[in-house]
């Protein structure tokens, strides 16, 4: 049993880390972040530069190759100072892999090599209005067959990067009446802009650079091209990539937590307080040592989640234990980041109130930290609680 980064993954995380120092350290970045509706094309383009969109993505078709380990090094190490920022990274990253495993051969050798070069951006559409996490019961989004292609009205909402992005990777019910509410659903790669499509920011309180949008359908047109996968199957299809996601939340958390251990214990080497460093504070100690703990149990459960995917193991488990630990531990380090830093973690000049805020959401999306649980107890074999 060896726990070691591979000296291959070490070289990799050390390069991303001096990246990270040189392109979008943690001043730099709590800039971006505060720049509320203003999408960070500039870090885009620096992560274009670097290769970053090509992680995980086939030689093929233009990728850099990659297993699932390497791509959470990667979002764990931009997360250190990004926080909820490296979602620019992730959100295409999570697309590119779904449209390399189920679209068309035609659309994926056009999208995927525009994609890993950083020239085509794509957002998911899936969560809706009336729905949250009840996507089968709450979904009105309609698609219907046209000449040529598809006619798709509806709405959906949470779509994060909608407004920038190239293509909606979204949802959309096919059939009415189906024996079963997770049939009947297709995926849709939708173009933006196209006629009847309209997006809208949503002000939050954290990300606030990377929109988060609602989307309005009204008979937007889609070429039969640009169905991914089997059409009536895309909910089961959805569902094959999802754990994949909550590994990449489980890394972008173990990010924020090192991001705030390290801004705390530089902290406690400098303020002096009673004559002496507030580093010999033992209560303070203690705080160091909880965030130390729950840093080492995220890190686990993460990389052990992206090691299962890797051998193509059922992963669901322990996917979901990685994102609600690390959401929930992110969180709880935060606020204790805040605490240590007292009132100038209050500030927005200093950086353990941008993680707080954005490690808030990971207890909510992509799916909340309940419904994760009731996956867990499932996976035991006990009945559906909801």
């Amino acid at each position: 049993m060896d726990f070691a980064l591979s000296d291959e993954q070490e070289q990799f995380r050390k390069m991303v880390h001096d990246w990270v120092e040189k392109e979008c350290p943690k001043d730099v970045a709590r800039d971006l972040e505060a720049k509320e509706f203003e999408y960070p094309f500039e870090l885009w383009d620096k992560m274009s530069a670097a290769g970053f969109h090509a992680i995980g993505l086939p030689e093929e078709l233009g990728g850099q190759g990659g297993d699932v380990i390497t791509q959470m090094i990667l979002t764990r190490e931009l997360a250190r100072s990004l926080s909820g920022l490296t979602w620019i990274f992730g959100i295409s990253s999570f697309c590119a892999k779904s449209i390399v495993k189920f679209a068309k051969e035609s659309v994926k050798e056009d999208l995927v090599p525009k994609m890993a070069a950083g020239d085509v951006r794509v957002a998911i559409a899936v969560t809706e209005p009336s729905a949250g996490t009840d996507v089968l019961g709450g979904m009105k989004t309609k698609a219907k067959k046209v000449d040529g292609g598809w006619s798709i009205t509806g709405q959906k909402i949470w779509s994060t990067a909608a407004h920038v992005s190239d293509y909606l990777f979204l949802m959309a019910r096919t059939e009415d009446s189906p024996d079963k509410a997770a049939r009947g659903i297709t995926l849709f790669l939708v173009p933006n802009p196209a006629e009847g499509l309209e997006t809208r920011q949503i002000p939050k309180v954290g990300m606030k650079a990377v929109g988060s949008c609602e989307v309005f359908l009204d008979e937007v047109f889609v070429p039969d091209e640009y169905v991914v996968g089997e059409e009536g199957r895309g909910f089961y299809q959805m569902l094959s990539t999802l754990n994949n996601e909550r590994i990449m939340v489980g890394a972008l958390c173990t990010g924020i937590i090192d991001g705030v251990l390290e801004d705390a214990i530089q902290y406690m080497g400098e303020r002096e307080a009673f004559g002496k460093k507030i580093g010999s504070f033992q209560i303070l100690q203690h705080y160091v040592a909880e965030m130390s703990m729950w840093q080492k149990q995220a890190e686990l459960i993460m990389y052990y989640a992206a090691w299962k995917s890797e051998q193509g193991e059922d992963c669901g488990r322990e996917a979901n234990m990685a994102k609600i630990l690390a959401s929930e531990y992110a969180g709880k380090a935060a606020d204790l980041g805040i605490q240590i830093l007292g009132g100038m973690g209050y500030a927005l000049e200093t950086n353990a109130q941008r993680y707080w805020r954005d490690a808030r959401l990971y207890r909510i999306g992509p799916i909340t930290n309940e419904m994760a649980r009731n996956s867990i107890a499932e996976s035991y074999g006990l009945p559906r609680s909801f």
